[in-house]
């Protein structure tokens, strides 16, 4: 994925404007946590007016970017998008919003069906043991046939796979798949996830099909098998993102506006705290509640394993919005947790560094890290490694390479990934090509000299989109151009 697109950046819009256009254009609409909601332009007949207000409000622009949704078609877009539909409109041509799938897409829906056909609900393997022994291996065993039945999850026996569906919130066609399997690594236990279609393109809340209307009260999980343990012990709604903790689309945001409450429960680490605070800004920090992770209230899987109380645990959750003035008891419980996890708070761990380790600890938001060194020396090559080695560990990263072109950095860090020379052997350039396509790995499309304004907005807007948590600037002399360094260093 490259930011911003190639024909230029994507010109950004305010939520002024976003509101003076509708008023001008006397589109209905009201404020929503994270959009704008007004009537679908695709649903209606009329052609010839702009929606009518006592259409049901199903189009949602996030105030954020401009894009909008509509959750009764799937039309989707960007504001210019949504500008061009409302001039056609008042033409009185119809709109021309759903967008057609990809090749890609539309193969990889293809070979999802065909895994879905093949798979198994658990329950009907004809060995009881078999089930056992799957459900043992996945630490679902108190997992219920009926929950795993509501939430249409299979298995698929070749492939030693648990099957979380993906189906369409308008007609449940089947969009996509999630795979899930175990990997054993002496005595520590792997998940192994992999999606059709590939990630950046799979945006399922899996669980979404099950919501009604009228549930305004809402759990955010990072796993699907925590929606599920979720569920079955409480009975509230419950929602599992499609990355855990490493992203929360906004392409998802129109699905969650009609919750009053969220609760984020992502995982059992600082990581996934971090994460939960992060989205709550996102989902409008008024409505969100976070449980925060601890000894006593591990993710709701292990909860449900351990016999504890998962409403109890859901009670506890702390607001994520606060006043401007704290006392230390509302801060006792956070610092205790620093001092509990010392090694989590040092941040997320270079794998091929353990040297570096020492020296920085690890790496954490908020901090800045500048090496230097003369020309040659390095440089580039290291921290491509470097922030490779964060990105495989799940760290969002965003690559601005204003000196090298963004060819030749993929190609380094690819041959860093693979840790061979893919020259030598280039039948395996598409296996390596395909396993690095899927981390969340972005560049930015600048060369050179570039206005710093422009720069910061592309960084901005990609920690929107993207969640990004890791920026690499390659170098901040190229960027900046050489008459700035006198002035203002």
């Amino acid at each position: 994925d490259v930011l911003p697109s190639p024909e230029g950046p994507v010109p950004s819009v305010s939520i002024t404007e976003i509101r003076q256009y509708l008023r001008a254009q006397g589109i209905p609409f009201h404020d929503g946590y994270s959009c704008l909601h007004t009537p679908s332009l695709f649903t209606d007949g009329q052609q010839d007016q702009p929606p009518a207000t006592s259409a049901p409000y199903t189009l949602f622009i996030d105030k954020m970017t401009g894009s909008f949704l509509c959750t009764a078609t799937l039309a989707e877009g960007t504001w210019q998008d949504f500008q061009a539909n409302v001039e056609l409109r008042h033409r009185g041509v119809p709109p021309a919003g759903v967008e057609e799938l990809e090749k890609d897409t539309q193969r990889a829906r293809e070979d999802a069906c065909c895994i879905w056909d093949r798979a198994l609900p658990l329950w009907e393997l004809l060995d009881e043991d078999e089930t056992n022994e799957t459900k043992a291996m996945f630490g679902i065993s108190l997992v219920t046939d009926a929950t795993l039945k509501r939430f249409g999850v299979r298995y698929l026996r070749t492939a030693k796979s648990l099957v979380f569906p993906w189906f369409s919130p308008r007609d449940a066609t089947l969009k996509g798949l999630k795979l899930v399997r175990v990997e054993k690594k002496g005595d520590a236990i792997a998940y192994v996830e992999e999606t059709l279609p590939r990630f950046d393109s799979y945006r399922n809340l899996f669980g979404l099909p099950l919501i009604g209307r009228r549930d305004t009260e809402l759990v955010l999980t990072g796993w699907e098998l925590d929606a599920l343990a979720l569920h079955q012990a409480t009975g509230v709604a419950s929602l599992a993102l499609p990355r855990g903790a490493a992203c929360l689309p906004p392409a998802l945001l129109p699905y969650l506006e009609q919750f009053k409450r969220i609760t984020l429960w992502l995982g059992e680490d600082l990581r996934s705290w971090e994460a939960a605070k992060l989205f709550a800004r996102k989902l409008s920090l008024r409505r969100c509640s976070l449980v925060r992770p601890g000894n006593l209230q591990p993710r709701p899987l292990e909860a449900l394993n351990q016999g504890l109380n998962l409403t109890k645990i859901l009670r506890t959750a702390l607001p994520a919005s606060h006043k401007s003035i704290v006392s230390f008891r509302q801060l006792r419980e956070e610092v205790f947790g620093e001092l509990v996890n010392t090694e989590q708070v040092a941040g997320v761990k270079w794998a091929r560094f353990p040297e570096l380790n020492k020296l920085l600890k690890g790496h954490r938001r908020g901090e800045l890290t500048i090496f230097t060194g003369p020309t040659g020396s390095g440089k580039t090559t290291f921290i491509s490694e470097y922030a490779l080695d964060l990105c495989m560990q799940g760290v969002c990263t965003l690559w601005g390479s204003f000196e090298i072109s963004n060819i030749r950095l993929a190609k380094i860090m690819l041959t860093q990934f693979a840790l061979q020379r893919l020259e030598d052997q280039l039948e395996l350039y598409d296996e390596w090509a395909d396993r690095f396509e899927d981390l969340p790995l972005y560049f930015m499309t600048f060369h050179g000299q570039q206005n710093i304004k422009t720069v910061i907005d592309t960084m901005q807007h990609a920690v929107y989109m993207y969640d990004i948590t890791h920026v690499v600037v390659d170098n901040l002399q190229f960027m900046m151009g050489h008459e700035h360094l006198s002035a203002d260093r």
